[in-house]
């Protein structure tokens, strides 16, 4: 990468009538920087690490004659999804350019239509129609969250496209019917806690916590990591004394946090996004509520979690990626976002970039990037069969899309998030209980 690779604004009012903004991979070249409309959808050049790149014909980034592999996307920039959503957005952004300057897909440049489906999900379904019909794109992949990767994946699903998604992991995403989808990260919602159940379980019982109390988000995926764990601990024997579920534009919780406080759990479980969360701790603090254990889905991962809510010491949060992971492709990944943007990538930004290794290996395996059915149907036979290597590990899945491997289990400690479960993978031992916060 070299040192023009930041982006410039181009701003086209044009696109922004039409919801979208784009990039143009010549003038890209041209001025050695990625250009992108500030609007509702972007245009990117790009190609695919890890899953093997293909080679370029020219010193250009390789169009040659077929033009760009056009890659479609929909992806909550606003509304209450969109912290996020812009995770994604950054990973895949970070996969098209570091596959422009590395030889293109099948030898040829990659365009990225993003728009943004404003968290809602009647538009996103909108959205995947207008892609597919209107800007008859070669290739889809998903959204963020549960609720808008379900009518994505049906639209995907009628045109008989490929559906690889970064985060739609609740069960409910694989009881639909899809015959197309693949999670791409290591362990869906409900299982995102298994390795900390089993260490409460496990734990001496004059040590183990005896009482919990649950507060999610009406969401599909946030509810499916929390009760996931619920429903694991329950059948240790540990008693659920709240069990609080709020809309997902909720700010004021302070009802919530003193229903919470007045149970003293030993326990406090979030099924959270990012800002519900430190909403809900700050509301907590203030009521000098101290669990023994706490652990929140998403948001610990945020960088901006620290400053948010202050004490972060001792918060759990389960997570598919480390920056520190030994996998194959995950250092040059690293280093490459790293110089891109000043911190490394998080656990959204990986799982964008993970979605599109796995388009890249199916794509390369059957030599085909088009949105024929016989080319659609031969990369989701391909992946039905086949692992794929990833900067979360190697993937592979069941028939219904469910990826085969496990969340690692990660804690603020001194300053810092570093995984402390499973213990073979661990950088650190578990603390408990938790410091005051």
């Amino acid at each position: 990468m070299n040192d023009t690779t930041r982006r410039s604004v181009l701003t086209a009012d044009d696109d922004r009538r039409e919801g979208r903004s784009t990039t143009h991979p010549s003038r890209a070249r041209r001025s050695g920087a990625l250009a992108l409309a500030a609007t509702g959808a972007l245009t990117l050049s790009a190609c695919g690490l890890g899953g093997g790149a293909g080679s370029s014909g020219g010193g250009e980034g390789g169009e040659g004659d077929e033009g760009p592999v056009t890659i479609g996307i929909s992806l909550p920039l606003t509304g209450d999804f969109s912290e996020p959503g812009k995770g994604v957005q950054r990973g895949y952004e970070a996969w098209a350019e570091y596959t422009n300057a590395n030889g293109g897909l099948l030898g040829r440049d990659v365009e990225l239509i993003i728009y943004d489906d404003q968290s809602n999900a009647d538009r996103v379904a909108s959205d995947y129609e207008k892609l597919i019909n209107q800007d008859q794109v070669d290739i889809v992949v998903g959204p963020f969250s549960t609720r808008l990767v379900v009518p994505a994946a049906q639209v995907a699903q009628d045109y008989g496209f490929l559906f690889v998604e970064p985060a739609g992991a609740a069960e409910e995403v694989f009881t639909q019917g899809f015959d197309n989808l693949f999670y791409a990260a290591p362990a869906i919602a409900n299982d995102h806690y298994n390795y900390l159940a089993e260490h409460i379980l496990a734990m001496p019982e004059g040590e183990r916590p005896t009482t919990a109390a649950y507060a999610s988000m009406d969401d599909p995926f946030a509810q499916g990591t929390a009760y996931g764990l619920k429903e694991k601990l329950e059948e240790g024997g540990i008693e659920t004394v709240a069990d609080e579920v709020y809309p997902p534009n909720t700010t004021d919780f302070s009802s919530i946090a003193n229903k919470i406080a007045n149970t003293d759990a030993d326990i406090l479980v979030g099924g959270t996004q990012y800002q519900d969360a430190v909403n809900l701790i700050v509301a907590l603090q203030q009521l000098d509520y101290q669990p023994r254990m706490a652990a929140f889905s998403t948001a610990p991962t945020n960088p901006e979690f620290p400053e948010a809510i202050g004490e972060t010491e001792g918060i759990l949060s389960p997570t598919g990626y480390t920056p520190d992971a030994d996998y194959p492709s995950n250092a040059e990944f690293v280093d490459f976002y790293t110089e891109q943007h000043g911190n490394p990538p998080n656990e959204d930004e990986a799982n964008a970039w993970t979605t599109m290794q796995v388009v890249a290996a199916a794509a390369e395996a059957n030599d085909c990037a088009d949105p024929s059915p016989e080319c659609q149907q031969s990369m989701i036979d391909w992946l039905r069969e086949n692992e794929v290597e990833t900067v979360v590990g190697p993937l592979s899945w069941d028939a219904e899309g469910r990826p085969q491997a496990a969340h690692l289990i990660q804690q603020w400690q001194d300053d810092e998030i570093v995984i402390v479960l499973p213990e073979d993978a661990s950088d650190a031992e578990l603390s408990f209980p938790k410091q005051d916060w």
